[in-house]
């Protein structure tokens, strides 16, 4: 028996160690050498001359670089977001689901909160701000517009020039707003934002051409990122640069690598889209679906200004004709059924890869719609979480029926394996043929009872990508005092829940559920007979606390989880065990752990 224990234990660890291995250097290891070919790529493409000739503007950041400073170094030059806002004139955005406005300076979308979210649970909380213009803190915004080959001589608007509001009122869903800008020399721009009610904006841009000779224009659009913003930090989830470009796929770029980069230039694509993603938000641009385009994603040291952008393929304005073009952004909350929505009815590309469903995406986007329909029918998303942690004990009950029925014979039959121990103690090559083949006669899998663990990494994993990715976990609330599944049990043991007025540090937050998950866990490993090798016992007895810690850092809903999948699995276990004739080990192995030991008498 200590030698299948041992044989469990080396399994388990190992499992342990590759995970780890994958995730935290395998990993990593096999992004930066993407990386690194991705920005070889670019440099040979612009050395072979490939590039675009045509210089896109950079999204000014507000910062201005100091005389003298380093590359690198900026001075703050900003504002209150309410003073950036009233620098300029602007138009009023109201929909259900947004406010802000248009930035008639620029022509640019700078301005966005998010009307059904607020920063914390609290009802007096600010609504979410998505833009901000510049000259404030963290400017953040998107823009469009028209460039021209080089040495092409053209008054074109730029970021700062004030265009004409051609309609009056409000960007709202039924009602859209025009824009104008003439450059007095025979080209009038139009540029018209429409807006549904979630988070999908339309943008058509139109050239008149009165100049009496052609013109050859490129459209642009971009979105430009002041500073680096605080990111969740977890190396489970994508936050930073993002997009899919065509056959080169998913994009994902994090912010310290484009720094290091400078930029990332993929190669010309026919369709995708590229922007920015955070934990719940995102900004993307989508050229015209099957349209060809240019995408780049950049980093200017002196500015600390990110920019993702795209360059249209050049379109010739005749003499007294006019050229549109269109295209749409994304602005807004990562909601799974909008995204979904909007992949099918715009045909965006692989538009769901925006919300970072992770390596088991074939797991992960499941459990989701599942926990989300059981959600509808029972209004409560810890709820779901208990009913969907059954629905998984259904679907892997014959395998794990089968590990617990191998697992009680290994009971039966630890006598016989104890007489095979003590006649071959001598000679282990004879003892390892005996066992095995009294697992033969037996019929009994001594790896079988691992089966269980092994099966749930994957579905444990993507429960967790679930709570943490998703915004529908975002401030969900369960029952009590867990009024957002998706953050850490907030009480702790050692302010006695609450009762005592102190903080503690982060490391002591051991709340009432990872307890409770601890305690299940304690009791599953008295559900067998106690190792009778010293280290093994250690192991089994600080493995409960050990998890206690590390989950009470995981968001409540993963750890409610975990406590009533192991409940589940405890009860499971008793069951087949009766039935198979097998002595229950719980209480004895209680009793054993908790019993006084007598002391040693003196010599």
């Amino acid at each position: 028996m200590n030698d299948n224990r041992n044989m469990i234990v080396a399994i388990i660890l190992s499992l342990v160690v590759l995970l780890g291995w994958q995730y935290f250097i395998a990993g990593p290891q096999l992004e930066a050498q993407q990386d690194a070919q991705q920005a070889q790529l670019a440099d040979d493409a612009q050395q072979a001359g490939s590039g675009s000739p045509v210089a896109l503007p950079e999204g000014a950041s507000g910062q201005v670089a100091a005389p003298g400073l380093k590359s690198g170094t900026a001075v703050q030059s900003f504002v209150s977001r309410e003073q950036a806002l009233a620098a300029s004139p602007r138009l009023t955005i109201d929909t259900p689901s947004l406010s802000g406005s248009v930035n008639l300076q620029g022509a640019k979308l700078d301005d966005l909160r998010l009307k059904d979210y607020r920063e914390t649970i609290a009802e007096d909380s600010e609504t979410v701000i998505l833009f901000s213009p510049k000259g404030s803190a963290a400017p953040y915004y998107a823009e469009y517009g028209w460039v021209t080959d080089p040495g092409v001589q053209a008054s074109l608007p730029n970021a700062e020039a004030v265009w004409t509001a051609k309609t009056s009122g409000e960007l709202t869903p039924s009602s859209p707003i025009v824009l104008s800008w003439d450059n007095g020399e025979g080209l009038v721009f139009t540029r018209t934002f429409s807006v549904d009610e979630n988070y999908m904006f339309s943008v058509e841009q139109d050239v008149q051409n009165n100049t009496g000779q052609n013109i050859k224009l490129y459209p642009y659009g971009l979105i430009a990122r002041n500073g680096e913003p605080k990111t969740a930090g977890f190396f489970v989830l994508h936050e930073g640069l993002i997009g899919v470009i065509g056959d080169e796929g998913l994009q994902a770029i994090k912010y310290s690598k484009l720094i290091e980069e400078r930029s990332v230039r993929p190669g010309r694509a026919n369709g995708g889209w590229l922007g920015f993603t955070d934990k719940y938000w995102a900004a993307t641009l989508i050229p015209t679906p099957g349209s060809e385009f240019q995408p780049n994603f950049s980093y200017n040291a002196n500015t600390e200004n990110f920019q993702t952008d795209y360059l249209g393929n050049a379109v010739q304005v005749a003499a007294g004709g006019n050229v549109t073009n269109s295209s749409l952004l994304y602005a807004g909350a990562k909601v799974t059924s909008l995204i979904d929505g909007y992949e099918a009815s715009y045909g965006i590309e692989n538009f769901d890869l925006m919300i970072d469903w992770g390596w088991f995406y074939f797991l992960t986007k499941p459990m989701f719609w599942t926990i989300d329909w059981l959600y509808s029918l029972v209004g409560n998303f810890g709820i779901a979480i208990l009913l969907v942690t059954v629905i998984v004990k259904v679907l892997f009950f014959p395998l794990a029926n089968k590990s617990y029925v191998s697992m009680s014979k290994m009971k039966l039959v630890q006598p016989k394996m104890t007489e095979i121990r003590e006649k071959y103690k001598d000679d282990k090559q004879k003892q390892q043929q005996a066992m095995m083949e009294l697992y033969k006669t037996e019929k009994i899998n001594p790896l079988a009872g691992c089966l269980p663990m092994v099966i749930q990494i994957p579905v444990f994993f993507s429960l967790y990508k679930v709570l943490f990715v998703t915004i529908e976990m975002r401030h969900a609330p369960f029952f009590g005092w867990i009024q957002d599944l998706s953050a850490p049990d907030p009480t702790t043991v050692f302010n006695l829940f609450g009762l005592i007025p102190w903080d503690p540090p982060s490391f002591l937050m051991i709340g009432v559920w990872p307890l409770i998950m601890g305690i299940t866990m304690f009791l599953q490993m008295k559900m067998n007979p106690a190792p009778a090798e010293p280290a093994q016992q250690m192991i089994f007895t600080w493995m409960p606390v050990l998890f206690t810690f590390m989950l009470a850092a995981f968001p409540a809903g993963l750890v409610i989880y975990w406590a009533w999948n192991n409940t589940l699995s405890v009860t499971q276990q008793g069951i087949i065990m009766r039935r198979q004739g097998v002595k229950l080990e719980l209480f004895d192995n209680l009793k054993t752990t908790f019993k006084r030991k007598p002391k040693e008498e003196n010599q």
